[in-house]
């Protein structure tokens, strides 16, 4: 089953129309997507490898979790189902802690994303070799170390996804951590 998708202008406003995910991505509309970053107490930030079956960015290194918001969803529970059906990682409302959020629009062959991203973060430990990955999905998981993943995103997304914003606020979450102690 296709997933439907609400269809949002270009200033983030619900229209009332829904699409399927095919139609957004050939006509370009407007719709919600939403990234999480797992942070241990070690400060490592989780990553997931996409399968060689993704269409934008297969084999690259990515956020923990993420996806589309489904129509009549809510970004938190996109982001909480995301967890349990790519990495088996149940979390509630509590978990998480929204940051922000920006709009993007990525290209890559016939496929427009136009998204409005939230962005979430949740300080948990988890235990990656327990972890239930869906294999069309995600192929592989690993902890990186804070210093690392702020290299490789100022080494123009060395080995990682250009995903336009979203590293950018794990970078931003670094900060306010540091400058908050």
């Amino acid at each position: 089953m296709e997933e439907i998708f609400d269809v949002l202008n270009d200033k983030g406003e619900y229209t009332g129309r829904t699409e399927t995910r095919k139609k957004c991505h050939e006509e370009g509309l407007w719709h919600k997507a939403v990234t999480l970053f797992i942070i241990n107490s070690k400060n490592q930030v989780l990553l997931q490898k996409r399968s060689a079956s993704k269409k934008m960015w297969p084999n690259m290194w990515d956020i923990t979790a993420g996806g589309h918001v489904l129509a009549g969803e809510f970004g938190f529970q996109a982001i909480i189902r995301e967890a349990k059906e790519e990495l088996g990682i149940n979390l509630n409302k509590n978990d998480i802690t929204f940051i922000g959020s920006s709009i993007s629009t990525n290209i890559k062959n016939n496929i427009i994303n136009r998204h409005f991203n939230e962005y979430y973060i949740a300080n948990k430990d988890v235990d990656e070799t327990s972890l239930i990955l869906q294999k069309d999905e995600v192929s592989e998981v690993k902890w990186i170390d804070k210093g690392d993943i702020i290299q490789k995103i100022q080494n123009n997304y060395d080995s990682i996804t250009e995903k336009e914003g979203c590293w950018e606020y794990l970078m931003k979450y670094y900060e306010w951590l540091e400058n908050r102690s």
